[in-house]
């Protein structure tokens, strides 16, 4: 009577190999183990499964009736657990996986369009689940196990997080058309003092960061009218509201009528942001985390280097 007790993929490796030999002294050979422990697991293997593999004789050794009808499925299985095992592989290596990913949404509709496609074209099988959040947020959210990874605007302190930075980006100052400053490319900080400068609403993190701006230079944001996206504060800035300071991305995805605004920069202060893919230092796929990082770097360089500077690491 069988026992009910499993095979091992091990025994049915050693059934099949002895299928095809037909000898166990050759099958023992070419699995690299001796004669007796062979002998041994295919008795096991009997015993377990109730069955007579084979026909034992002085002149070899063959398959019986029932070995024959269950060869096939032992085949199969072995099959399966490569494919398993290869597929294991891949989740393990991070190519073949669904990523929860957050973004700013000062960020992301402008940054992901031109590395996504790339990265896909890399990793077929790679997947990212992207939600826009405020830079506080997805790093509660990364702690939490809400997302596995997310790109930050600043680096996030918490010894759980582990970041690789990517990129700097420039902070463009945007007026309109008509503004006494306009057609100038660099423009004296102390010219924007007293400017009323506009910025998001105070659920953005970009909205303290044109805060402090702000403060250094001396100019004054304009508490009465806050935007709730870029495309908003854009549009305020077009009807003479006030000025704004911009992410570099977004100018270079989203302004495209010169007739509008006048772009220009800080004569001697350079204003930028840092971004880092950020990810926790228990995640099983960290070791990937870090060559993804160094392919957005890549993808960056090709794609974005007019328009952001790519942090060697």
């Amino acid at each position: 009577m069988p026992n009910n007790k499993m095979p091992s993929v091990n025994q049915l490796r050693y059934f099949v190999t002895v299928a095809h030999e037909n000898n166990f002294r050759r099958s023992a050979q070419v699995l690299g183990i001796s004669q007796p422990t062979l002998t041994s697991q295919i008795s096991t293997l009997e015993k377990n499964l109730g069955v007579t593999l084979f026909e034992r004789s002085r002149v070899g050794t063959q398959l019986s009736p029932q070995g024959r009808a269950l060869l096939e499925y032992a085949e199969a299985v072995l099959q399966a657990s490569l494919r398993f095992e290869e597929k294991a592989r891949n989740i393990a290596e991070g190519s073949e996986t669904t990523y929860r990913l957050g973004v700013p949404p000062t960020l992301g509709p402008y940054l992901l369009p031109s590395i996504l496609p790339q990265l896909h074209k890399m990793f077929s099988k790679l997947r990212f689940y992207v939600r826009d959040e405020a830079p506080r947020n997805l790093e509660e959210g990364l702690l939490s196990g809400e997302y596995d990874l997310v790109i930050s605007p600043f680096v996030l302190d918490s010894p759980q997080l582990v970041s690789s930075e990517l990129f700097t980006e420039p902070l463009k100052f945007v007026i309109p058309s008509d503004h006494r400053l306009a057609g100038q490319k660099f423009i004296n900080p102390i010219d924007i003092r007293e400017e009323k400068v506009l910025t998001l609403e105070n659920t953005h993190h970009f909205h303290y960061e044109v805060l402090e701006i702000c403060q250094k230079l001396g100019a004054k944001v304009l508490r009465d009218y806050e935007g709730t996206s870029l495309d908003t504060l854009r549009q305020m800035v077009v009807m003479g509201m006030g000025v704004a300071f911009m992410p570099g991305l977004y100018v270079n995805s989203e302004l495209h009528r010169p007739e509008e605004l006048h772009v220009c920069e800080l004569l001697g202060k350079p204003i930028v942001r840092h971004h880092s893919l950020v990810w926790r230092n228990t995640s099983p796929a960290r070791n990937f985390f870090r060559e993804l990082a160094s392919h957005i770097r890549e993808i960056i360089d090709l794609n974005l280097k007019h328009a952001v500077t790519v942090i060697e690491n």
